[in-house]
């Protein structure tokens, strides 16, 4: 339409149902109006409601009539819109769109003044996929211009004279819009045409044509499998582990387009057949159920549907692939929890047994290998305990001497453990191992090793110089001591045989 005066206001006409209710509202803030409609076949109220008094056929599907209205100081005002248009779409199906006129008033108190009339012209809404036939009358524009003159309509712009070209259409004198061929709103969603008339007193004006969307695409998995990872020990309803995505082409905005989540399927059914949840919305699977058993269930498939419509329209399904990652709930055991050896004194290195054990959990992994620790038994510190090269394998050995005649007898009480900590509270294995200290022969020993000895040069023969006396660490044994002598060729020892 054409610019507005400073002296004028502006009504606009918001229609909610074809034929059924309009709502006016004053730019200058005023919320009622005494309205008087020239068809007496309508009826506005003073907050701009405008009823149907009686049944109206629409034969050309609008139709044309004024309406006056007065201001708070009582002067009848005319619109410079003279007809307001009412023009209905039918959908497919068959609700009614309703496009929107503008009606300007005069604010100035010295008269009316006349302004240039505008176009009514509706948004024009097109379902996609249409069987037609074609070409298909989507709206009829009108100029209020032609109930005075012949009136010559043109559209440019996409879908007209610019690629896609030749998809719209208009009828030169009528003014009626065709569509030529189904649309698809996945190509294209809305297109601009401007319409413009061989009269100077109209501008050129824009038309959006809205292409409707259909339930015309499934929604599609943006992968297939999806693969997950949850700990056997994950708590019920709190691990979120995976998520599942599908898309849809369809418009995101209605239901068409939002894609909706379940479950249908899971193997293997135990310990329960629905041991994972999944969110409708977001895809993401959680854990349902907290039985979850590596060593007898490794790894579940889900079969998954994704839906519009929320969940009734197309649909598509994906396979989740969810691998049970070992958790440490399977303790290590020895095989053999009762060992009895015997090991020689005085030897440091020495092998005093070798303890095996077993685990459940999974091979190579830190919930598997053992570590090993001697909890009593071995106060002096006379032993250690290490893991062999299996992994699953203590050995156990001297890292000082034992002493035959000090102690004869070890019991060692040794556990066995995981290199990761246990998911809960678990009953340990422990191993008791006897070690019988075994006596070997030792020498006898001077006390004290080496002895001075002073005497006087002219000690005479077969003077006695000192009494230097060993003994034998082998107390447990009945031995002779024999002792001798490197000669020096000036003394020599009177030898004693002592039994011990």
């Amino acid at each position: 339409s054409a610019p507005i005066s400073s002296h004028t206001s502006s009504v606009i006409l918001i229609i909610f149902k074809c034929l059924s209710q309009i709502t006016f509202n004053n730019c200058d803030g005023r919320t009622r109006t005494l309205f008087q409609s020239v068809d007496k076949r309508f009826d506005v109220d003073t907050d701009g409601t405008v009823t149907l008094k009686r049944q109206v056929t629409l034969h050309e599907g609008h139709k044309v009539f004024s309406v006056h209205a007065w201001d708070s100081s009582g002067k009848k005002h005319t619109p410079i819109l003279e007809h307001v248009v009412f023009i209905c779409h039918m959908s497919p199906s068959n609700n009614a769109h309703i496009s929107a006129g503008v009606l300007t008033f005069l604010k100035s108190s010295t008269g009316l003044k006349r302004a240039k009339r505008g176009w009514v012209i509706p948004p024009v809404n097109v379902p996609e996929n249409s069987r037609g036939p074609f070409p298909m009358k989507l709206v009829q524009i009108k100029s209020d211009y032609a109930l005075e003159t012949r009136m010559q309509y043109s559209i440019t712009g996409e879908g007209a004279n610019q690629d896609p070209k030749g998809i719209f259409t208009v009828e030169r004198l009528s003014g009626n819009l065709y569509v030529t061929q189904p649309l698809d709103r996945e190509k294209k969603a809305s297109y601009k045409v401007t319409l413009d008339v061989n009269n100077i007193a109209e501008k050129p004006m824009e038309i959006v044509i809205n292409v409707i969307d259909q339930n015309d695409n499934k929604p599609v998995f943006t992968q297939n499998p999806f693969n997950g990872y949850v700990h056997e020990a994950a708590g019920k309803g709190r691990c979120m582990f995976m998520t599942v995505t599908a898309t849809d082409a369809d418009d995101p905005d209605t239901n068409n387009g939002i894609v909706s989540y379940a479950i249908v399927s899971q193997e293997p059914q135990f310990p329960k057949p629905n041991m994972f949840d999944i969110n409708v919305l977001s895809g993401t699977i959680r854990v349902r159920e907290s039985d979850m058993d590596r060593e007898q269930w490794p790894r579940y498939t889900l079969l998954i549907v994704a839906a519009d419509m929320e969940g009734d329209g197309l649909a598509a399904t994906g396979t989740a692939v969810i691998t049970i990652t070992d958790s440490n709930d399977n303790p290590p055991q020895f095989e053999q929890t009762l060992h009895t050896v015997s090991v020689p004194e005085n030897k440091v290195g020495a092998v005093v047994a070798k303890l095996t054990a077993t685990d459940e959990d999974e091979v190579g992994s830190p919930t598997w290998s053992t570590k090993y620790r001697i909890i009593s038994g071995d106060k002096g510190g006379f032993f250690n305990v290490s893991t062999g090269p299996s992994q699953l394998e203590g050995i156990i050995t001297t890292v000082k001497p034992l002493d035959f005649e000090k102690t004869k007898q070890y019991v060692l009480s040794v556990i066995v453990e995981n290199d990761d900590p246990f998911v809960d509270s678990l009953p340990t294995s422990t191993a008791t191992v006897t070690v019988n200290v075994e006596d070997v022969n030792e020498p006898p020993e001077f006390n004290p090793k080496e002895k001075v000895i002073f005497k006087s040069e002219d000690s005479p023969i077969d003077t006695e110089l000192v009494a230097y006396t060993a003994t034998d660490p082998d107390t447990g044994k009945s031995q002779k001591i024999m002792l001798s002598v490197h000669a020096l060729g000036w003394n020599r020892i009177r030898m004693c045989k002592v039994n011990f």
